[in-house]
């Protein structure tokens, strides 16, 4: 099953976000290596600077997701003020099916 892990980040937490951004790309990466990851990327604020992130995996149950989301190096940073979990179906677009 698919979960959307939607994180908003904590004011003012900009270069947290970007100290940690190598590492959370090597995560990503590792992620998508084993096919876990379908797709990522960053919320924008009015600026267009990063504020959060939206991260879509594949995983068994909502608990394995959790565990994904907490192994995030920018939630191991205090990144996010809120993290949300959320299962998913996909179904426009859905490259499979393209």
């Amino acid at each position: 099953m698919i979960f959307v892990i939607l994180c908003q980040d904590k004011p003012g937490h900009l270069q947290v976000r970007m100290d940690t951004r190598p590492e959370h790309v090597a995560h990503l990466e590792k992620l998508n290596a084993a096919g876990t990851l379908k797709f990522a990327g960053p919320f924008l604020d009015d600026e267009g600077k990063p504020c959060g992130s939206m991260v879509a995996v594949e995983a068994e149950d909502s608990a394995a997701a959790e565990a994904i989301a907490k192994a995030d190096p920018y939630a191991l940073a205090g990144l996010f003020e809120s993290v949300e979990i959320r299962p998913w179906n996909w179904v426009f677009n859905k490259p499979e099916n393209a």
